[in-house]
């Protein structure tokens, strides 16, 4: 419920940040960009990682197809 709240804070203070000209899909935009930045740093904590090398190796690979 705790995390649940923050979100919700953090959703609340991002709106309210954004210009009175902002339409729902600004609003939209950017609490779905917030939203994936959480998510990102939570599989950084939970070590869901891919190492920098094995990314540019499989870039390399499907590259050369």
């Amino acid at each position: 419920m705790l995390d649940e709240m923050m979100s919700k804070d953090m959703a609340i203070k991002t709106i309210q940040e954004l210009p009175d000209s902002a339409t729902w899909e600004d609003i939209e935009e950017r609490v779905r960009f917030l939203a994936a930045i959480d998510k990102g740093l939570a599989d950084i904590k939970a070590g869901r990682v891919v190492p920098h090398e094995e990314v540019k190796e499989s870039l390399r690979q499907w590259l050369s197809r």
